[in-house]
């Protein structure tokens, strides 16, 4: 069921993808807000609650729906539902806009159009970036929404789906990510007030629920890439800085595509990024996400023909 699901849900995405402004990503923002205003106390035992509600209370509801189908409709009632679910938390498409907007402007010479998309997509400054340092962050926040928006799903969908729980590892995973970024946030007038308290329990939760995704990414991009390479990269990132999921994704990436990314791989003056390399990074993503579908299929036909 999880391989058809996802096939499903990826193909969908393509032909019709969710617009940023939409209604379901509209709720979940006015959810978020409500739960801190009425939670949020600055008391670790609150910041568990806020955490519960957020992140767990609808990935509970999805699993419910999930078995609710399948006693009274069915498998296919549930299978249709679990591809509404992996369409609203998967995709390509919810980030690929940005990855073109900004390479078809260092195409064409514009730089000062691509600092403004780029930082527009980043949430930051980026008016005095050079154009190598341009591309090296679009490729380090690219490979970052494809791990989050699409690999991290499928690891916990796939993870769950064998006890039923699929919808709701999906669910939770990017319910935990836009928690987590929202807390990342800087403060400004307009930005959503979260207590210490609060951001820390969320980054902390967010790291453990994202281990094991980031590193089946980084295996995966080691496995389509250059694999001696990727893993070397990985071991020398996680002696200097143990623990860190998003640098271990990006060395993983540099070590795949012989560039460097990390500050790591610019300290041991790795090959900085140029406009070439933008389509090898489309290539390894495109490379893993058919590796891990034969994969998941490979996995259905042995549990069907068991």
């Amino acid at each position: 069921m999880s391989f058809f699901a996802i096939l499903c849900a990826l193909l969908i995405e393509q032909a019709r993808p969710l617009k940023d402004a939409n209604f379901l990503h509209a709720q979940v923002r006015s959810a978020l807000s409500w739960a801190v205003r009425q939670l949020d106390t600055g008391q670790t035992s609150h910041a568990r609650i806020t955490w519960l509600v957020v992140v767990m209370l609808p990935a509970t509801i999805a699993a419910l729906v999930h078995w609710a189908l399948l006693y009274w409709l069915g498998w296919i009632a549930t299978v249709v539902w679990n591809v509404v679910v992996l369409y609203l938390t998967l995709g390509f498409r919810q980030f690929s806009h940005h990855f073109t907007d900004i390479r078809d402007a260092l195409e064409a010479g514009d730089e000062d159009a691509a600092r403004s998309l780029l930082a527009r997509w980043m949430h930051s400054d980026a008016s005095d970036l050079p154009r190598s340092e341009i591309v090296r962050q679009v490729i380090a926040h690219s490979m970052l929404n494809a791990h989050r928006c699409v690999f991290g799903v499928f690891a916990w969908y796939s993870l769950l789906s064998g006890i039923g729980l699929g919808p709701a590892g999906a669910v939770m995973y990017r319910l935990a990510e836009y928690f987590s970024a929202v807390a990342k946030r800087p403060v400004s007038p307009n930005s959503l007030l979260l207590s210490p308290a609060l951001r820390d329990y969320v980054a902390s939760w967010w790291h453990w629920v994202d281990w094991i995704p980031a590193r089946l990414t980084a295996m995966g991009f080691a496995f389509v890439g250059s694999f001696e390479d990727a893993i070397d990269r990985w071991r020398k990132f996680e002696a200097v800085k143990p623990g860190d999921n998003d640098g271990i994704v990006l060395a993983a990436t540099a070590g795949a595509v012989h560039i460097g990314l990390t500050e790591v791989d610019l300290q041991n003056a790795a090959p900085a990024p140029r406009l070439g390399h933008l389509p090898a990074v489309v290539g390894l993503v495109w490379r893993t996400v058919v590796m891990w579908m034969v994969v998941l299929a490979l996995l259905s036909l042995a549990r069907l023909l068991g």
